[in-house]
């Protein structure tokens, strides 16, 4: 947990009904062009199962990220294509943490993970060009799954690193 009660744990730590809350949120259900209408509980608890066994299959997977307790998102790193892809989706009233979490997390990534790179597929209506390369990712493409394209764009460690580290003096 972090001095501001941010803290990132499984998504089965948190209660289900929360997660389902999350999810079926009108205004960030929309930017899930995967999800086809409202997920009902059973639906939930096959997506948290489905999540959460990334961590044993590929030694790491999304969070539950909570402040003080409270579930205001899921996000981390999923395996898509032999890369480890980002995603951070916050209850659309906590939308302002992202430019907390994303550092945090990024930062997990390179270090905990030692990833060389990272990915983010984001759907056409999300348009997030201009946030995503003041942080240093570059577009890298296009990528479609299951029969929606996404806009994919990518982030080398040492592009991080180099952001993370002071300028010389």
């Amino acid at each position: 947990m972090t001095d501001d009660g941010i803290a990132l744990v499984r998504l089965t730590e948190v209660p289900l009904e929360a997660v389902a809350a999350l999810l079926n949120d009108v205004r960030s259900h929309r930017h899930l062009p995967l999800a086809t209408g409202p997920l009902s509980v059973e639906q939930v608890a096959a997506w948290v199962r489905d999540k959460d066994a990334q961590w044993d299959d590929a030694g790491y997977g999304p969070w539950a990220i909570t402040v003080d307790g409270r579930l205001v998102g899921w996000g981390g790193f999923q395996r898509e294509d032999g890369a480890a892809d980002f995603a951070l989706v916050l209850h659309h009233a906590d939308w302002g943490l992202g430019t907390r979490l994303y550092p945090l997390m990024l930062e997990r990534g390179f270090t905990d993970f030692a990833f060389d790179a990272v990915t983010i597929a984001l759907p056409f209506t999300r348009n997030a060009t201009r946030a995503l390369t003041r942080v240093g990712f570059r577009p890298d493409g296009e990528v479609t799954y299951g029969s929606t394209s996404f806009r994919q764009y990518r982030l080398n460690r040492a592009d991080w690193q180099a952001r993370a580290e002071p300028p010389p003096s």
